[in-house]
């Protein structure tokens, strides 16, 4: 059989696996069959090796090594406008290291409050989440800035409240983000430190020593 006829009958999944158009390098979007099995999985190059074969990170959390090129198709629709897409956000967004944002945790619908602690060469992007969590290679499609406005008006609000009339002192009841996570739990101050920082008794009977102030709000009365 002729392979040039057996690739124009491919047509546009040839095109889309092996053109030179579309690139397979460190961050691109991909789909890849999974251990050579029939069916594709999605997933991003974390890895162009000397051998022409890719390391893989699919989107379930999977990854695989030395994969073969004939294994892999790119996802050309995405891969090109995320490429537009990524120049647009850093000349518009300017998006940075060390900027507060909000990132789709693992590709998932949820937009989750962090940082980026890193703007890798790729245009992909390392996130220190709020929360504690931290992920890395963020494709910046899955990345939005936290608008400046927005993000200093309500810690404003808050320094305001804390500091009108020496508000945050031993007793004055508040909200903490316990060991710096998102949420916040009701408690009272029980002692505030010469270091600026102050221990809180929750009202569920935890407490926490040395709370930076950035994670307590008061409870106006």
């Amino acid at each position: 059989v002729d392979m040039a006829c057996v690739k124009l009958e491919d047509g546009g999944g040839s095109d889309s696996e092996v053109d030179s158009d579309v690139p397979l390098k460190d961050g691109t979007k991909v789909e890849a069959r999974y251990r050579g099995k029939a069916k594709y999985y999605p997933g991003k190059i974390n890895r162009v090796r000397s051998n022409g074969t890719y390391d893989v990170n699919y989107d379930d959390g999977e990854k695989e090594f030395g994969v073969k090129k004939e294994f892999i198709k790119v996802l050309e629709s995405s891969s090109r406008s995320r490429s537009r897409g990524r120049d647009d956000s850093e000349a518009d967004d300017g998006i940075g290291e060390g900027d507060k944002i909000e990132a789709r945790y693992r590709g998932k619908m949820k937009w989750y409050a962090g940082k980026v602690a890193r703007v890798r060469s790729n245009g992909t992007m390392d996130i220190h989440y709020d929360d504690g969590e931290k992920e890395l290679g963020v494709d910046p499609s899955f990345v939005r800035a936290v608008k400046k406005s927005s993000s200093r008006s309500p810690r404003g609000r808050r320094d305001d409240s804390e500091t009108e009339g020496g508000a945050l002192e031993e007793g004055t009841k508040v909200e903490a983000r316990y060991r710096g996570k998102a949420k916040y739990y009701p408690g009272k101050i029980g002692r505030v430190r010469s270091n600026g920082t102050y221990d809180i008794n929750y009202d569920d009977g935890e407490k926490e020593f040395g709370v930076k102030k950035e994670f307590i709000k008061v409870l106006e009365s």
